[in-house]
C-alpha cells in the first residue's frame, strides 16, 4: 500500500503580528485514488477558470478566485480524507520564535503530530492496515519549504513512522506507526504544475478562515482530522 499526502500552510508564523498559523492537506490511500482525485479536481478548476475568465498563466488558488468559487473548490473535496493542525501562536513559548531553526523545528513537530493523528484515525477506522504500508510520499509547496528544511522534515517523519521515537522527558518509547515501512519521501513541488498541491492550498485556506472567524465547527467532520497546538 502506498500513501500520498499533499499539504500546504496558511498564515504567518510570527507571534508579534499574528495569532494563528495552520497546516492543511489531504491523504490518498492508493495510486488509483490519487489519480481519481487529481482528475476530479482538475475538472472543477477548469469550470471555475471559465466562469471567472482566469487565463492559463494564473493558478486557480484560494487567493485568486472569488469566495463563491473557493467554496466550490472546497466542496469538491468533501469526500477526500483531510488533516490539519491549528497553532495558536501567542500561546507558544517566546523562545521558539527567537531563531529560524527553532521556529522550523516547532513547525515540523506540529506537522508530524497532525499527520500521525490522521494516520492513527485512519487505522482506527479500518482504512489503513499498518503492516501493509510500503511507501509514504509527502508533497509540499516548494515556495514554503527550503531544501534543507525539506530534508529535516523528511528525517523527522521517517523516524516517527518507521523507527519510532523516545521521549526523554517522559522516559517513554513511542513505537513506529508503520513498522514494515520501506520508504518515506518528502518532495517539494511547484503548485502551478501540481494539481493536488493547489487543492491542499484550498483546504489550508478554509481551515485558517474558519479559525479566524470562529467557525471551526463547520468543517470538523469525520474525514477532516484537526488537532490544536499547543
Amino acid at each position: 500500500m502506498n500513501i500520498y499526502v499533499y499539504s500546504d500552510e496558511s498564515g504567518v508564523f510570527d507571534r508579534e503580528n499574528n495569532d494563528w498559523f495552520v497546516y492543511g492537506g489531504l491523504v490518498l490511500l492508493s495510486k488509483e485514488e490519487h489519480e481519481t482525485w487529481k482528475r476530479k479536481y482538475l475538472h472543477v478548476e477548469r469550470t471555475i477558470r471559465k466562469i471567472e475568465h482566469i487565463d492559463r498563466s494564473t493558478e486557480v488558488k484560494a487567493f485568486t478566485v472569488s469566495n463563491k468559487s473557493k467554496g466550490k473548490l472546497y466542496r469538491s473535496l468533501n469526500h477526500v480524507e483531510k488533516f490539519g493542525v491549528v497553532i495558536h501562536e501567542k500561546s507558544l513559548l517566546s523562545n521558539i520564535f527567537e531563531q529560524k531553526k527553532s521556529k522550523q523545528r516547532y513547525l515540523d513537530y506540529a506537522y508530524k503530530i497532525a499527520l500521525k493523528r490522521k494516520f492513527e484515525d485512519l487505522i482506527k477506522r479500518g482504512m489503513i492496515i499498518p503492516e501493509e504500508v510500503n511507501q509514504i510520499i509527502i508533497f509540499v509547496d516548494e515556495h514554503t519549504t527550503a531544501t534543507n528544511g525539506k530534508y529535516e522534515l523528511e528525517e523527522a517523519l521517517r523516524q516517527e513512522f518507521k523507527f519510532g521515537t523516545y521521549n526523554w522527558n517522559w522516559k517513554k518509547f513511542f513505537p513506529p506507526v508503520f513498522p514494515t515501512l520501506k520508504e518515506l519521501h518528502v518532495k517539494s513541488c511547484n503548485s502551478q504544475k501540481t494539481t493536488l498541491i493547489r487543492s491542499a492550498d484550498v483546504i489550508a485556506n478554509r481551515l485558517y478562515r474558519c479559525v479566524v472567524h470562529k467557525k471551526i465547527l463547520s468543517i470538523n467532520k469525520e474525514n477532516f482530522k484537526i488537532i490544536y497546538q499547543p
